[in-house]
């Protein structure tokens, strides 16, 4: 017979979830001097990082977990996208630098800076205004051999999260088909905002309590953002994945514009509900 709903989101697997520490040193130019990055159980996919740093060390840790694991669109990479992605604005913070400029001036692959530089202008980062409630976020990253770069704005009313506007810049090679990768992308951006936001498995007295559908909390039609993508075409490469990596970035761009609205920086997935206070923040200082 076939399974339940309830029977498959209780006995089926789950995403793995994943401890993950960063740190890193910082030269007074603003360049990165030291990197290291631990990821416990959730997997190496995009361990790497992609920034230019001469002294690195990332390493993946197994564990043994008791409930049963599975791949994730993206596997790790969405994992370890947000925490390296989210730790190079805080340092970017630190250092009193634009996280575009940040980025760029520890980006040495031309491919990466194409890409963040392709998001930033479509964006327009670089006009866009300050207002209370309003956050601008960034990130980049690279998986599978194709690169991405995402600029988020949100809006944080009473504690709660609205994606207002996703850019999503993604080389993937040579383009095929335009048409279709360009649903890829935004199908990624849709899938991106629950797990960044909504999406997680309740757990109590030893049994798993979120059972059917009505309780997975998933995006719905009003929290679809304004998407725009932009494709760059690279005849002169050979084509690349472009399913999984486009989900990578909307996490820690959307987590890097919270911070921006409210001075929280929230390091767990998902972000909201229940992560932000409803009152008592105000955006930090540059």
């Amino acid at each position: 017979r076939n399974w339940t709903r309830e029977e498959e989101m209780t006995w089926a697997y789950f995403r793995p979830g994943g401890l993950i520490e960063v740190g890193g040193k910082l030269n007074p130019d603003g360049t990165l001097a030291e990197w290291e990055m631990h990821n416990y159980n959730s997997g190496p996919s995009a361990l790497q990082t992609p920034y230019d740093v001469p002294r690195k060390k990332e390493q993946m840790h197994q564990s043994k977990s008791p409930l049963r694991q599975g791949s994730y669109r993206g596997l790790a990479g969405t994992a370890n996208h947000f925490a390296r992605e989210s730790y190079m604005d805080e340092l970017a913070h630190s250092a009193g630098i634009d996280p575009l400029e940040f980025r760029l001036k520890n980006a040495r692959n031309e491919r990466l800076r194409t890409v963040i530089q392709a998001a930033a202008d479509k964006f327009g980062w670089k006009d866009r205004k300050k207002t209370p409630g309003r956050g601008f976020g960034i990130s980049g990253g690279f998986e599978k051999g194709s690169y991405v770069a995402n600029c988020a704005e949100v809006s944080v009313v009473n504690g709660a999260v609205k994606v207002v506007r996703v850019v999503e810049a993604f080389e993937c090679g040579a383009i095929v088909n335009p048409e279709h990768l360009r649903n890829q992308v935004e199908g990624a951006v849709a899938m991106g905002i629950g797990g960044a936001l909504f999406e997680h498995i309740d757990f109590a007295g030893n049994q798993i309590l979120t059972d059917r559908l009505s309780r997975y909390r998933v995006p719905r039609f009003a929290d679809m953002p304004l998407i725009e993508t932009v494709l760059l075409d690279r005849k002169d490469l050979p084509s690349a994945g472009a399913g999984e990596t486009p989900i990578m970035g909307l996490a820690p761009a959307i987590g890097n514009a919270i911070f921006d609205a409210t001075g929280q920086r929230i390091r767990s997935l998902p972000m909201v509900p229940n992560k932000l206070p409803a009152a008592g923040i105000s955006p930090p200082a540059y």
